[in-house]
This record gives C-alpha cells, structure tokens and sequence, in this order.
C-alpha cells in the first residue's frame, strides 16, 4: 500500500472515529438548542466537516469534544439569527423524540409527559446563555473550562450562569415535587 493510500484510510478512520465518538452528543445539544430534528441533523453534518477541514489548523489544547462544540454552539447561535420564525414542536412530534419510558400504562406515560412538559417549560424561563451552559455542560459533558472557552466568557461567569439556571430550575420544579 501507497503512503498516500495509508494516510488517506488514517483519516477516513480517523474522522469516523470522531463521529461516532461525539456525534450523538452533538447532536443532542444542536437539537436541544434548535427544537428542530432535520436541523440538528444537518448542522451536526456540518460541524464535523468544518472540523474536519480545520483539524490542519486545530492545536491540540484540550479535547477533540470541546472544539466540536465550539463549531457546534457557533452554527446553531448562526442558524438561530437567521431564522426568521420561531420553530414550535407539536405535542405529537415530542411525543416521537422521547424515550420510551417502558412503562405501559397509560397513567405513567402521562405522568412521563407531564415532567418533560414541566422541564420544558422551566427550560424556556431560562436565559438563551444559561440554556447554552446547561447543555454544553449535560449534553456535551464539557468541564466548565471548556464551557468558558466554547462561549468566550470568564470560568466564573459560565460558573454563575450555571449555578443561577439551576436555582431557577429547581425553584420552578419544586412546586411539582411532592
């Protein structure tokens, strides 16, 4: 085999690696930041090919995760300025996206719908930025140095964004909790 051959199948392998390293992560953040499945879908497919067209310029800093998210959290604040509506999800498409619960009755998928209708909610009482931290953090699993350098803020502010996002999460849940 030809080293240019070798090199060729490396990054083939290489990039496949990434994707499915970090490709439902991605992704899980994208659509919790979009509400949108087919954009989710198309913005992850972006952000693996800028990175892949970067990784000449990328200086292994951290990890290979954070510096998708960066792309990631970049398109889908992009995506967000241009788009001209507001993209509201049915209650019959939010029924598709979530997990079954393996519960078959019908009082504890109510139940179910119920708590995800609540989190919901409380999710957009939250300020865009708090929301951003919140899934970089629980989608992503970024550290909060990597949350920081991603948005391009102190450690501190990323830190208060999340301590605040879930006190207001937790006091806007609590009413609910028995």
């Amino acid at each position: 085999m030809t080293p240019a051959k070798t090199t060729t199948a490396t990054s083939a392998e290489s990039f496949a690696e990434w994707v499915r390293e970090h490709g439902a992560a991605v992704r899980g953040y994208l659509f919790a930041m979009l509400r949108d499945a087919a954009s989710a879908d198309d913005l992850t497919q972006e952000v693996f090919l800028r990175a892949w067209r970067g990784r000449g310029s990328y200086r292994e800093q951290g990890r290979v995760r954070a510096y998708l998210f960066r792309i990631a959290d970049r398109l889908a604040c992009d995506h967000g300025r241009r788009r001209q509506r507001e993209v509201t999800v049915s209650d019959e498409q939010w029924k598709e996206l979530q997990p079954q619960s393996g519960q078959g009755e019908p009082s504890g998928q109510l139940a179910q719908a119920e708590a995800v209708a609540r989190l919901d909610g409380a999710l957009a009482e939250l300020t865009p930025v708090q929301q951003r931290v919140l899934f970089l953090r629980y989608y992503g699993q970024l550290s909060f140095d990597e949350i920081a350098e991603t948005l391009g803020c102190p450690l501190n502010t990323a830190l208060s964004h999340c301590r605040r996002a879930l006190e207001s999460l937790r006091k806007q849940l609590a009413e609910f909790m028995p």
